[in-house]
C-alpha cells in the first residue's frame, strides 16, 4: 500500500524487502533513493561500471537505477548491456537532462522509465510502485499465455473416438500450414475452439488471433467490422474504424459462419483471400494484410451454391484444407471424459467442491444423444455444478429436457417442489440472457430488483458477474 507519510511506496512482505542496484548516484541523489527506499529495500550503490556489472551478475535485481550524462555514449553502452542481461528487470534512468532525444535513446535501449533531476523521495517511491505494477502485469500475461498454450494444446483434447482421434491428427498437420482451413459441422461441436487450437499451434502464434461471428453482426455493419471505415462514410462514423483484418495481420482470422454472409460482402472476401488487400468502408487507400483465414459453418455450402446463396468461387478459396467434424453422438467414448473435464472447469469457475458424477447422473449423460453437442453438454454441466449441494452430480441436477430413458419412449418426469421449477425457470432465463440480469429479468417480466431478491435466495452465482470475482 501507498504510504507516503512514511516514505515508503509499499509495505513489504514480512522479512522481505526489495533488492534495488543503483549506478553513478551522487551524494544528494544518493540521500534521497535512501530515504524514498530504504525501510523497504536493501540498496547497493556502484559508481564504477565495471564493479556494477559484477554486482549484477551476482544476483537478480528488482530495480536498477541508472544516473545518464548527455553525450556519454559509455553510459547507454551500459544501459544496453544491463537491459539485455536482465531483460525482465525494470531500469529507471536519471539525469539532470531532460531533452527529448535522451529521453527517447534511453527507452530504445531498454529503460523502463525516465526521471528529471530534482527529484523528491514521494517521486523515485511512485516510480518504482509503478514500475514493479508493470512487471507484474507482464508475468502474468507471460502466464496467460503458457497457460493458453497448455489449453490449446491438441495432446490435452479429449479424443478418445476414432472419428475424432483422425480430425485431430489432420488439424496437427493443417497447423504448420498457411493454408486457408474451411471446419464444417453442426452446431456446438467445438468449431471456434478448434480453431484457436489450430493458430496455437501454428508459425503465427505469436501474432493475432482474431475471432468474429458473422450471424452475430448485422449485415449492414458486417462490412465495416470486417474492413474497418474512414471518418464520415456513413451516419455515425464520427471516427475512423480499424476493421477485423487489420486487427489481424500478421496472425489468424476466424469468420465463424461464414454461409450466413452476404453475395456482396462475399465478392469483397474472396478479393481478401486473392489478393491480400482491401480498402475500408468510405475509403480509397488500399490496405495490405498478412492473415491466414480460418472459416466455419453449420451450412451445407454446397446446396448453398446450388440455391444461389454462396459463390463458388469463393468456397474453392476457403475450401483447401476441409475438415468435418463429429457429431458428440458419434463420438461416444469421448463423452464421458469430456464430462468430467467440463465439471472440472465448471466448479473451478463456480468455487464448488464437485468431484465426480454419481453412477446413475453419469448413465444418463452417456445414454443421452446431444443434439447440442459439446456446447449443450457444457451448459447442462454448468447448470447441474450451480443445482449441486454435494461432492457428486445426482440425477436431481441433471436437467435435460425430452431425456428418455434407454428402451422407454415416456420422458422421465419428477415432482419437485414448486422453488425448485421458479429457480430452473429463473436459470434458463439467466442462460438465455448470457447471465446479464437485466435482460433475464425482461424475459421473466419482473422487475432487476425482484431478479436480484431471487438470485440471493437461490445462491445463484456466476464467473462473469463482478460480486462472484
Amino acid at each position: 500500500m501507498t504510504n507516503l507519510k512514511q516514505n515508503t511506496y509499499m509495505e513489504p512482505m514480512k522479512d522481505t524487502k526489495l533488492s534495488v542496484l543503483a549506478y553513478e548516484w551522487l551524494p544528494d541523489s544518493k540521500q534521497n533513493i535512501n530515504e524514498a527506499l530504504a525501510e523497504s529495500s536493501e540498496i547497493i550503490f556502484h559508481n564504477d561500471p565495471k564493479s556494477f556489472q559484477r554486482e549484477m551478475s551476482k544476483k537478480q535485481y528488482d530495480v536498477i537505477f541508472m544516473n545518464v550524462k548527455p553525450n556519454n555514449s559509455s553510459t547507454f553502452s551500459l544501459l544496453e548491456q544491463t537491459h539485455s542481461q536482465t531483460p525482465y528487470t525494470p531500469i529507471i534512468i536519471t539525469s539532470k537532462s531532460e531533452k527529448a532525444e535522451l529521453i527517447v535513446q534511453a527507452i530504445k535501449l531498454g529503460a523502463y522509465d525516465f526521471i528529471a533531476k530534482p527529484f523528491s523521495p514521494t517521486r523515485i517511491q511512485l516510480v518504482v510502485q509503478k514500475a514493479l505494477k508493470q512487471r507484474e502485469l507482464q508475468n502474468e500475461i507471460d502466464y496467460l499465455r503458457r497457460k493458453q498454450d497448455i489449453i490449446y494444446d491438441f495432446d490435452s483434447i479429449v479424443a478418445e473416438s476414432s472419428s475424432f482421434k483422425k480430425v485431430i491428427t489432420s488439424l496437427k498437420r493443417f497447423a504448420g500450414t498457411d493454408s486457408t482451413i474451411l471446419i464444417t459441422g453442426d452446431t456446438g461441436t467445438g468449431k471456434s475452439f478448434l480453431s484457436g487450437s489450430i493458430h496455437h499451434n501454428s508459425p503465427r502464434h505469436n501474432k493475432p488471433f482474431i475471432k468474429i461471428n458473422c450471424a452475430n453482426i448485422p449485415e449492414a455493419l458486417l462490412e465495416s467490422e470486417l474492413f474497418g471505415h474512414e471518418k464520415g462514410s456513413f451516419t455515425g462514423a464520427d471516427k475512423q474504424r480499424i476493421g477485423r483484418f487489420e486487427q489481424a495481420n500478421g496472425g489468424t482470422i476466424f469468420l465463424d459462419e461464414i454461409g450466413e454472409i452476404s453475395m456482396e460482402i462475399q465478392t469483397k472476401l474472396l478479393r481478401v483471400l486473392e489478393e491480400k488487400s482491401f480498402e475500408r468502408v468510405g475509403g480509397n487507400k488500399t490496405i495490405k494484410v498478412d492473415v491466414r483465414v480460418i472459416a466455419a459453418t453449420n451450412k451445407d455450402l454446397a446446396q448453398q451454391i446450388r440455391d444461389g446463396k454462396f459463390r463458388e468461387d469463393l468456397f474453392y478459396r476457403i475450401n483447401v484444407l476441409p475438415i468435418k467434424l463429429p457429431a458428440l453422438k458419434d463420438r461416444a467414448l469421448c463423452i464421458e471424459p469430456l464430462a468430467m473435464r467440463l465439471l472440472d472447469k465448471s466448479s473451478v469457475a463456480l468455487k464448488k467442491k464437485i468431484n465426480g458424477f454419481a453412477d446413475d447422473s453419469i448413465a444418463i449423460i452417456k445414454s443421452y444423444n446431444w443434439p447440442g453437442n459439446i456446447r449443450q453438454l457444457a451448459n447442462t454441466i454448468e447448470r447441474a455444478v450451480i443445482l449441486e449441494d454435494s461432492e457428486l452430480v445426482t440425477t436431481d441436477s441433471i436437467q435435460i429436457p425430452d431425456y428418455h430413458t434407454p428402451g422407454h419412449s415416456a420422458a422421465v418426469t419428477q415432482v419437485e417442489p414448486l422453488e425448485t421449477h421458479e429457480k430452473e425457470l429463473i436459470l434458463r432465463a439467466l442462460e438465455e440472457s448470457l447471465w446479464v440480469q437485466k435482460n433475464a429479468a425482461k424475459r421473466l417480466g419482473i422487475s432487476p430488483r425482484a431478479l436480484n431478491y431471487k438470485i440471493n435466495k437461490f445462491s445463484i452465482t456466476h464467473p462473469n458477474w463482478r460480486r462472484n470475482k
